[in-house]
């Protein structure tokens, strides 16, 4: 199969897991805040309620990391810059990009970054994740309703 065809597949491949995880997340985000609503009960109740928060807000950040890694990928691909190394400027093998369709670098470079405590992983831009105008930057603490009682 041609890098070409391979590339073309990956984007259908990269197109179909970020709406998945847009509704996933979409959907993790109503569900803390139905579960915020409700908050109601004992102690146990609220200690049960806050761990369960607490791993889905986990489950969510891994969720938009990724989010945030296929929207690169494919923004490379609009570019023409998909399968092109980061580190090196050389080409990533696609036996690496059918494995992790969002790679930016090569195996070799990747290893050097993780060795000097690099990551690929930056902030969670949560307005271009969810498909909204507003990013992160633009919301203010006065942008939200807080419920202490």
């Amino acid at each position: 199969m041609a890098r070409k065809d391979v590339v073309n597949k990956m984007k259908e491949v990269l197109v179909k897991r970020r709406d998945a995880l847009r509704k996933a997340l979409a959907g993790d985000l109503s569900m803390l805040k139905e579960l915020r609503e409700q908050a109601s009960g004992d102690v146990v109740d609220f200690a049960l309620d806050s761990a369960h928060d607490e791993i889905s807000s986990q489950l969510a950040e891994v969720e938009s990391r990724e989010l945030v890694s296929i929207e690169t990928a494919l923004e490379r691909m609009r570019e023409g810059t998909y399968g092109i190394c980061e580190g090196c400027d050389g080409s990533i093998p696609l036996a690496r990009l059918q494995a992790l369709p969002y790679a930016t670098c090569c195996i070799e470079c990747q290893r050097k970054l993780e060795k000097h405590g690099g990551s690929s992983g930056g902030p969670v831009d949560w307005g271009r994740i969810l498909g909204n105008d507003v990013g992160d930057r633009e919301t203010t603490l006065s942008d939200y309703e807080f419920d202490i009682s």
